[in-house]
């Protein structure tokens, strides 16, 4: 590894600056020529999860993709140009599916959830395919003597890949949101990379936040700009693949670091398939306006903010749950190296989002008698 000897200011002024300046103009571009694609391109204010109040562009993901692309051209000079480059290539060469299925959903509105998750699946192998990384070890036994075979580490990595991209999805429910939530985490995974001396994975988690602050400078709190699902898939395997990296490419960092700075996403996708299987008549796969972040907006936000306007209650619901995101990666910088603290880290982490839900929820997700 480089060393840990190099100055954020730097990469402020290059690398990220520029991915947050192309994401930016990018997604204002788009919203000020939403008259022109916007036959195709908008997402409806009609359905069950729908908290906005006028159709609006769901193309924002190109932003972001635009912008990785940007950083990457940038990092052609300075602090550990090689390998950035190395790993945001990877990025945007394994992502290409990811994107480009969730991108056609939102343009044709006819691509299936299933099509998408296999997509980003495939990116993960496609990952493995460029880089020749996977998942080796996961501080499990047994479950480690399995992923010491190849094709099984594929596998694992694949599904992973595919479910911390799905998870990332289901929390894009709000002016914000995910985007702040990925600030959040890439922040993490930074710090993390930093304090063992993975400069360039350091310098990469800064480029892609810069993407997604261009994003979100649009995004937030007014929504005039919508990831939609290529964005959201996209986001969500970059952030899987720094996930795969950052254990695999360090060893003193524990894999169940990655799974505590994400396990906000993680946990809301595996406690929304289990509440939607014990309510009656419900497929865990149906949508619902019973997500941690909808009951804030419902039981908070609207109580809070009553005087503000529904896109503006909107957004101001995603600060609530930017404090509980900030939760698990806090605590996954303070115990990167040991496996049990980051174990008991996040069974905290689940309790406080059991806590945060039964306040809201009022005990709505208990099955109908």
């Amino acid at each position: 590894m480089l060393s840990s000897q190099f100055s954020f200011l730097e990469l402020l002024r290059y690398d990220a600056f520029v991915a947050l300046m192309a994401s930016f103009f990018t997604c204002l571009l788009l919203v000020l020529t939403q008259k022109w694609h916007g036959s195709f391109s908008m997402d409806s204010n009609s359905g069950v999860q729908k908290v906005h109040t006028t159709p609006t562009p769901r193309i924002g993901g190109i932003g972001i993709a635009i912008g990785v692309f940007a950083g990457f051209a940038a990092s052609s000079h300075g602090i550990a140009a090689a390998e950035k480059r190395v790993i945001l290539s990877a990025i945007l060469m394994a992502g290409i599916p990811a994107f480009i299925f969730g991108l056609l959903e939102d343009l044709t509105k006819k691509v299936s959830v299933k099509i998408r998750l296999l997509a980003t699946m495939a990116s993960g192998v496609l990952g493995w395919g460029i880089t020749g990384t996977s998942l080796t070890h996961v501080d499990v036994p047994g479950i480690d003597f399995l992923l010491s075979f190849t094709l099984v580490s594929v596998v694992f990595t694949a599904i992973a890949v595919g479910g911390v991209a799905n998870s990332i999805n289901i929390i894009d429910g709000l002016n914000g949101l995910t985007a702040g939530t990925a600030l959040i985490i890439l922040a993490a995974f930074g710090i993390v990379a930093r304090h063992v001396g993975d400069i360039p994975l350091a310098f990469t988690s800064m480029i892609i936040a810069g993407a997604v602050g261009g994003f979100f400078l649009i995004n937030w709190p007014k929504g005039k700009i919508f990831l939609g699902d290529g964005g959201a898939y996209f986001l969500g395997f970059t952030l899987a693949w720094i996930a795969v990296l950052l254990p695999e490419r360090n060893h003193s960092v524990s894999p169940w670091t990655s799974l505590l700075i994400c396990s906000y996403p993680i946990i809301e996708v595996g406690f929304s398939i289990l509440r939607r299987s014990l309510r009656e008549g419900y497929s865990p796969t149906e949508p619902d306006f019973f997500h941690l972040h909808s009951l804030a907006n419902k039981r908070w936000a609207r109580k809070i903010f009553s005087n503000f306007s529904k896109p503006m209650q909107n957004g101001l619901t995603s600060p609530f749950l930017w404090v509980y995101a900030m939760i698990p990666c806090t605590l996954a910088i303070f115990t990167y190296q040991s496996k049990l603290l980051t174990a008991a880290s996040f069974v905290v982490s689940f309790l406080c989002y059991l806590m945060f839900y039964n306040k809201l929820a009022y005990f709505r997700w208990i099955p109908k008698r």
